[in-house]
């Protein structure tokens, strides 16, 4: 064998260990948490194994900062870390207080039970606890369900408020082949919406092939939330690095002569400057008042005066809109719905056309569009359905928005006629979330936060792949066509308006998607929906009581134990003290964790 070909053979098996065994760690449990009962060994559902050098080690996690969990002392105290270290490596006080869904690093001892490495911690039960609750809400997926019931002496059910409970929190130590190759620490990373195993590697200074191979996955692999990503770090996990302090005095006050001059010239040129533009402006604006109601348009296309049927005024409007979103023509419309016909009205004034060979809804307003339309021309986000283009046409306005192929979610989950056909788990509980998100993009990303204020089954469609998005932002400025069902008991009474007036009504809508019913009946008559479902989950034999109330259509091809988990959540939105709903961040996190593992259930019928 030549020198050459010798060499080649060499490297061939250093590339195929250093792909496999030489990093290799633990199988990536993916969507192995479906039910509570589920213990497949081929993924780490109940622990990493112990495969390492060393019985012990040190580790870390990663933990969002949620209350009451937001403080050092409490953050420490869930996870069984030292708070002093815990601090140290975060670069804060001892008794420090973190941000909302602020990422933290937990230091922890990381070590051998068995067959599996863990980190021990202790847990008092909470009302409405279950196994799954405990380990994917309050753990965030630092645990499962599976693990916390392998436990000696941890029931799966029925768990006694106040009763402490041991919790195994997911790590491991690196194998000798990782050690070899530098690695001398494992960070446990649970993973959210939009992370990607290149992402998460980046943040933490990893290699990304590494970080494949350190939980046994591939370039193609589909990583999920709330569950854990080893990282194998060679150096303790840092937060980014702080910005750059600013220059010394010494450094400022050599040069501060000279830029004191400048500055004295600056003052003077910005002065005369304004003075100017202020002149100019009055100037302007003297001219153009021609009308005392003429409305005025930002170079932002806010409307910030009503909307009237005056030609004028409405030209005007529309050229500050036009800066935004698409401006048809009366005529266009006309021809995309064969002049309104009947045969295209989808309900009440809105029409379905075609416009450049695409669908459309094509919405008659009547009164004030401002608020409307300076709102929807500022948002873009999927669950929300988009507003592509205005139109003012013989007196009145026409918005022209995104089609919605499979209409109102009422049409599908009511028990009527019109039920097109049965949606399966997965997909309600897609739906469920997909509503979620589009909330919290209104109460969380949007300057001021906004409330819908009008949550309910009808203003929710879905498009051709059975995806929600978010409707009539018109209604949600007046109580006029809402149902009373869906109100919450503090606007009901003292008109209270927050966002937690909008997840009592999404607790709603999940109720109805959950039982089939409308929280309504045809007569007006407000059902006891909510109460009958509380009534359940606080009675023994929770899971048989409940099966009585799920949608029959279902056919009980659903997975019990996340349906219990999802009937809390719904409970916990529909408490009459909005303090005590959660927000929308947090049902976004929950139902998260059940759209993520529902399919694999689904799949396995």
């Amino acid at each position: 064998m030549g020198v050459l070909q010798f060499l080649i053979l060499v490297y061939v098996n250093f590339l195929i260990s250093f792909s496999s065994d030489t990093l290799a760690q633990q199988p990536y449990v993916g969507k192995a948490i479906t039910a509570c009962g589920n213990t497949n060994t081929s993924t780490s559902v109940l622990g990493y194994s112990y495969n390492g050098i060393n019985q012990t080690c040190q580790s870390y996690l990663i933990f969002r900062s949620q209350h009451p969990y937001d403080t050092v002392l409490s953050i420490a105290g869930l996870l069984g870390s030292d708070p002093s270290q815990l601090a140290q490596i975060n670069s804060v006080s001892d008794t420090a207080t973190f941000e909302t869904k602020e990422e933290v690093i937990v230091p922890i001892n990381c070590s051998c039970s068995g067959q599996y490495y863990q980190a021990n911690t202790t847990y008092s039960v909470q009302p409405n606890d279950t196994p799954f609750v405990i380990a994917n809400d309050t753990f965030q997926g630092l645990s499962t369900c599976q693990a916390i019931q392998n436990q000696d002496n941890t029931p799966d059910t029925n768990l006694k408020i106040g009763q402490r409970i041991p919790i195994p929190l997911r790590c491991a130590c690196p194998t000798k082949n990782q050690t070899d190759y530098g690695i001398k620490y494992l960070l446990s990373y649970i993973i959210i919406h939009g992370d990607t195993v290149f992402r998460i590697s980046t943040q933490f200074g990893a290699n990304t092939t590494e970080t494949l191979a350190a939980n046994g996955l591939s370039e193609n692999s589909v990583i999920y939330p709330s569950t854990t990503l080893l990282v194998p770090l060679r150096n303790p996990p840092s937060l980014p690095p702080p910005p750059p302090s600013p220059p010394s005095s010494a450094s400022q006050s050599k040069a501060s002569n000279k830029t004191l001059t400048y500055l004295v010239i600056a003052v003077g040129i910005a002065i005369i400057l304004v003075i100017f533009l202020i002149s100019l402006f009055f100037f302007l604006h003297t001219l153009k008042r021609n009308k005392t109601d003429l409305m005025l348009v930002s170079k932002s296309s806010k409307v910030h005066s009503i909307v009237t049927s005056d030609p004028l005024e409405s030209s005007e409007l529309l050229a500050g809109i036009a800066q935004s979103i698409k401006v048809y023509k009366f005529d266009e419309l006309q021809s995309a719905t064969k002049n309104f016909s009947p045969n295209c009205r989808i309900s009440g004034s809105v029409y379905r056309g075609t416009i450049n060979g695409d669908l459309a809804a094509i919405k008659k307003i009547n009164g004030d569009i401002s608020k409307e339309i300076n709102f929807l021309s500022k948002i873009n986000h999927f669950n929300i359905i988009r507003l592509s283009g205005v139109c003012f046409g013989e007196g009145n306005w026409y918005f022209v928005y995104e089609y919605a192929m499979n209409g109102p979610l009422s049409n599908w989950i009511h028990g009527n006629m019109s039920r097109p056909k049965n949606l399966s788990w997965t997909q309600r509980v897609q739906i469920a979330l997909d509503v979620a998100m589009g909330l919290n993009y209104l109460h969380s990303y949007t300057n001021p936060p906004y409330v819908h204020k009008d949550i309910r089954s009808i203003n929710i469609l879905l498009d051709s792949d059975l995806r929600a998005k978010i409707a009539n932002f018109g209604l949600a400025r007046s109580t006029v066509g809402q149902t009373k069902g869906y109100m919450a008991p503090e606007y009901l009474e003292d008109g209270l308006v927050s966002p937690k007036l909008d997840v009592y009504a999404f607790g709603v809508v999940m109720l109805e998607l959950i039982s089939g019913k409308e929280i309504v009946s045809s007569q007006g008559e407000e059902l006891l929906l909510i109460d009958v479902l509380i009534a359940i989950l606080h009675e023994e034999n929770v899971e048989e009581k409940l099966r009585g109330f799920i949608d029959p259509s279902l056919q009980e091809n659903y997975p019990l134990d996340l349906a219990v988990s999802l009937g809390r959540l719904i409970e916990s939105c529909l408490s009459k003290n909005p303090v005590k709903r959660p927000g929308m961040d947090k049902i976004v996190q929950s139902l998260s964790t059940i759209v993520a593992i529902s399919p694999t259930w689904e799949s396995s019928l």
